[in-house]
């Protein structure tokens, strides 16, 4: 699943507005008690109505976007200062002052509009007029190198997010195993014991072969039990860490209802012993953690890759034209994730509150594949996003000949193109806002 996390008029991530690209405002020099007055009226007037309208959930999840949009541009900012460069600005969201304060050089604050925020570099592209003096410390006077960290550092802290939160997962809840977790025992209308509790089968056991064969995962065993319906199966599994076997004979489910389950009859000719399964996983020690940590994230960014190039192919393109225009094709691609399809803020949002309410572990889940996207469509080639600054400095750099004036790029040769790319991107942020309202996507 792709998602494409711009809303019109804001870059990507939402609202990370690239380094240096926030228009120029007057500078306090501290922040004031009715500033600070202001700010707390504002979060509190803002908290109680998303509470009030029963919305705690997407107002939290709204808070932890804000605070990765914020490590974004905290890159950018580390590495700029570390850089020797001018930094005058940095702030949560956008729109009129709410509170700032000023250190040193550099003004610290929080405007009104909680859409994202940026930091200010000064002489970011050759177009802004810089005073004399400032003109050295300008990220367009700096050596190619220090230009790459700068403009890739948003990126690679979204990549930093990722690892982290890849490594609290597997260290906190363990790795899918090919092993399957007995979730609970089931009841059956007018049966007092089910084939699993005869054989003496309780929540929690872990079974880990099926006719003496290993297990592959839960299909490997539900299609073991449902096609041996009166046919004695043995079963090993682990219990407290130690190993048990057991024989259980399947029953077919004709005529058997489930209790406590909306009355679910079971299908007649498939065989069922009691049981609902879960994968299990299996717990890490801290090191393998760091490695498979590092493996999830890699895996998840070679999928987002592929995803992201098919979004944006004449393919993906047309899809997503199709699935406008024909809402048959909009309830399919929202029901398989591996369709390329945009999601915007409303479509993120929608799948945060979803994460919040399954689960911890759902909700980090999807934290790393955001972080992943952001941290993709962020280096995406091409002005305003920060990989098009990137790759402006690096053709500045190829074409500079040893002995010569460093080489300026005219990036307004560039706005074309630019116009041609904007474009695509709104039409494909306005489809991701339609079907995410119409046709929201599900959490699996």
């Amino acid at each position: 699943m792709t998602l494409i996390a711009k809303e019109p008029g804001a870059a990507i991530p939402p609202a990370a507005a690239p380094p240096g690209s926030a228009p120029p405002t007057p500078t306090p020099t501290s922040g004031s008690l009715a500033q600070v007055v202001r700010l707390l009226v504002v979060l509190a007037i803002v908290t109680a109505i998303f509470l009030a309208a029963g919305l705690g959930d997407l107002l939290l999840f709204i808070a932890i976007l804000i605070v990765i949009v914020m490590l974004h541009e905290l890159g950018h900012f580390a590495t700029a200062k570390w850089s020797g460069m001018k930094v005058t600005e940095y702030f949560v969201g956008f729109g009129p002052r709410l509170w700032s304060v000023r250190r040193g050089e550099t003004e610290y604050g929080v405007k009104a509009i909680p859409a994202g925020g940026y930091v200010r570099i000064t002489g970011f592209t050759v177009l802004e007029e810089v005073a004399e003096e400032d003109e050295p410390r300008t990220y367009r006077q700096q050596p190619f190198w220090k230009r790459l960290i700068v403009g890739s550092a948003g990126s690679a802290m979204h990549f930093i997010i990722a690892l982290v939160l890849a490594f609290i997962v597997v260290l906190s809840f363990g790795v899918s195993s090919n092993n399957v977790q007995v979730a609970q025992l089931d009841h059956w209308q007018g049966v007092a014991r089910t084939p699993a509790q005869v054989a003496g089968l309780r929540s929690g056991d872990v079974i880990t072969s099926v006719n003496g064969k290993a297990l592959n995962g839960i299909d490997n065993l539900t299609k073991a039990i449902a096609g041996s319906a009166g046919t004695p199966i043995t079963i090993g599994f682990e219990r407290d860490g130690q190993a048990h076997q057991v024989t259980v004979t399947p029953q077919k489910g004709q005529g058997i209802t489930l209790s406590g389950a909306g009355g679910q009859k079971l299908s007649p000719n498939k065989g069922y012993i009691g049981i609902a399964l879960e994968p299990a996983t299996a717990s890490e020690n801290p090191l393998r953690a760091v490695g498979t940590a590092f493996a999830n994230v890699g895996s998840y960014t070679s999928q987002e890759v592929g995803g992201i190039v098919k979004t944006f192919s004449a393919s993906g393109i047309e899809s997503v034209y199709h699935q406008v225009t024909n809402s048959k094709d909009a309830a399919k691609a929202a029901k398989n994730p591996n369709n390329a399809r945009p999601v915007s803020l409303v479509g993120i949002a929608s799948l945060g509150v979803q994460a919040q309410q399954a689960g911890l572990v759902d909700l980090l889940n999807l934290l790393i594949l955001i972080n992943i996207i952001f941290g993709l469509i962020n280096m995406l080639p091409m002005i305003p996003l920060d990989g098009g600054h990137v790759a402006v400095a690096a053709y500045e750099w190829i074409r500079t000949r040893k002995g010569q004036p460093y080489y300026r790029a005219d990036i307004t040769k560039l706005f074309p193109v630019v116009f041609v790319f904007v474009a695509v991107l709104l039409v494909l942020v306005f489809s991701g806002v339609f079907l995410d309202i119409t046709h929201p996507i599900k959490l699996p």
